[in-house]
């Protein structure tokens, strides 16, 4: 998930994991790297790697079981460039004018793109 400072990640991933069933508080795991939750039907995982200078192979190893079954967002990801799975939807949050946001969604599987569209409407 990228976007800069204050865009609202967090916020994103914390009103994402309430519609995946995470009922605890969902907070920012800045100081912690990562964060995991009992979703409804499967765990969700929140990492923050903005403190980080980069990934190695090494501290992968740390971070993959975030990645297990279930969802993953992962705040800051070009630090892990290189060393994270690729991504399945890339979202991306720009501040605009007062407190709007413009929310992008990418992703190379398209049948993702037309679910969540489908869910929108």
């Amino acid at each position: 998930m990228a976007g800069e400072l204050g865009a609202g990640k967090t916020a994103f991933v914390r009103a994402a994991c309430a519609a995946l069933g995470v009922t605890e508080p969902v907070t920012s795991p800045t100081f912690t790297v990562g964060h995991r939750y009992a979703g409804g039907a499967f765990p969700v995982s929140h990492l923050d790697l903005y403190r980080s200078a980069g990934v190695s192979p090494e501290e992968w190893a740390d971070l993959e079981p975030y990645f297990d079954e279930g969802v993953c967002f992962v705040e800051w990801p070009e630090a892990g460039a290189g060393v994270l799975p690729p991504p399945r939807l890339v979202v991306e949050l720009r501040l605009q004018e007062a407190d709007a946001r413009l929310v992008s969604l990418r992703s190379e599987h398209p049948g993702l793109l037309a679910a969540i569209a489908d869910s929108l409407a």
